[in-house]
């Protein structure tokens, strides 16, 4: 097998480079329920101000936020997702569902979340072409990045 210094070429870890960092999730988490304004960011959230003004800036950057002023004098500014940002909801849904399932009792979940039908959300993930239900034993692999097979990187 080659030695390789670079990793794997993969979506998920480029995914986490843009909002992997500790808060940005939880700042898109407070943004989708309605939450826009920093004062607001920061009390849910419970970051320090100068780290949450840094996770909001590469959200903006990214393209997952957008910034609109609100004020002008104070110029004050309230974030609001993107289609991109939006697009990772269904990702905070499935990751709450998971603590409510491995982390939290029935009981004693911080939060519920009502889909329009009025019944309780439970994300399940499903493939768009037959609607079946994504199990990990249906699921195979197959690596596009140039050099690598699911094992790893190949000889030279």
């Amino acid at each position: 097998m080659a030695a390789t210094k670079d990793p794997r070429p993969c979506s998920i870890a480029d995914t986490l480079a843009v909002v992997g960092e500790k808060y940005s999730l939880l700042v898109l988490r407070e943004v989708c329920l309605g939450n826009r304004r920093f004062d607001q960011l920061v009390r849910n959230i419970g970051a320090p101000r100068d780290i949450l003004a840094t996770r909001l800036r590469r959200l903006v950057d990214a393209g997952i936020l957008t910034k609109k002023a609100y004020s002008e004098r104070p110029q004050r500014f309230e974030y609001r997702p993107t289609q991109a940002g939006l697009e990772l909801e269904p990702v905070l849904m499935t990751l709450m569902a998971w603590g409510d399932r491995h982390l939290h009792r029935h009981d004693d979940r911080p939060m519920m979340v009502e889909h329009s039908c009025g019944h309780e959300l439970a994300p399940v993930v499903t493939c768009r072409a037959c609607g079946d239900t994504v199990r990990h034993e249906d699921l195979t692999a197959h690596p596009q990045a140039e050099g690598w097979t699911v094992a790893g990187p190949t000889a030279a």
